[in-house]
């Protein structure tokens, strides 16, 4: 958690503990910036199986420097029921909402990028009679931000990241449906910034191009960059050229956007 103020998501065990005793209490590392009005939700990607480190602190320290908060999230992995993770993603917008930022974003690298689709594509506005006050606020991202996703888990899918996580229904097509993005876009979808590599040999760049296609079919609005260099989970990016770009065009995105101080 590289130092910083860990936050447990539930108050007691999560949701889906009996299939992942291990994993029982799923956190946030906290990166705060003074003044900031939003903050984002950090997923690293690792084939639902572990987290990359590369994936997180170094994200949220670079949306600090640009005043806006982030969050680290330490989410449920395989062996696990294939709702932990979203389940996770979901009450940590929540949370973090709670804590009286204006916007809440949620950003995701590879696997981390299939759970930020997840997000942003199935989340309710919180249900007020819950007697656990963050179960109140919506899970809603205000922005999502695909970082060479497994938008999908169709044909253009990283198969690896599919077996893991939906386990011995890997196979199911009308399961796998419900974990690509691009098939449950609707007009209330948020907008999204996304970016990938047109080399990407373990997860196609098809996945940004046909959730992009979507977005666009359905009038949300978004903003895509497709790099020509770069192998995939690259993070920063700060050997490639271009790509290396991407995280000043998210942070201007996100300031644009009101995320900022």
């Amino acid at each position: 958690m590289d130092g910083q103020e860990k936050i447990f998501l539930w108050p007691g065990e999560a949701p889906y503990s009996a299939q992942s005793p291990d994993q029982a209490q799923p956190s946030l590392a906290a990166y705060p910036a003074e003044g900031s009005r939003g903050a984002v939700v950090v997923c690293p990607g690792g084939g639902y199986v572990m987290k990359a480190d590369h994936e997180g602190a170094p994200i949220a320290r670079m949306l600090n420097f640009q005043g806006i908060a982030a969050y680290v999230l330490d989410y449920r992995v395989a062996p696990c029921h294939r709702l932990a993770p979203w389940t996770d993603a979901g009450r940590a917008i929540r949370l973090v909402r709670s804590l009286g930022y204006e916007k809440v974003g949620i950003l995701g690298f590879s696997a981390g990028g299939s759970l930020c689709c997840s997000a942003a594509t199935h989340w309710d506005l919180g249900d007020e009679s819950n007697p656990d006050p963050v179960q109140r606020f919506s899970s809603r991202p205000d922005v999502f931000v695909p970082c060479y996703p497994v938008a999908s888990f169709g044909k253009y899918t990283h198969l690896g990241s599919r077996q893991s996580l939906l386990g011995g229904e890997w196979e199911n097509e009308e399961v796998a449906r419900w974990y690509s993005a691009e098939e449950n876009v609707n007009k209330d979808t948020p907008p999204a910034f996304l970016w990938h590599t047109a080399e990407d040999g373990a997860v196609p760049v098809q996945n940004s191009l046909n959730l992009a296609r979507a977005l666009a079919d359905h009038g949300i609005l978004f903003e895509l960059h497709v790099y020509p260099k770069g192998h995939h989970g690259i993070g920063l990016g700060a050997e490639f050229g271009p790509a290396a770009t991407w995280g000043n065009s998210l942070c201007r995105y996100l300031l644009e956007m009101g995320f900022g101080r």
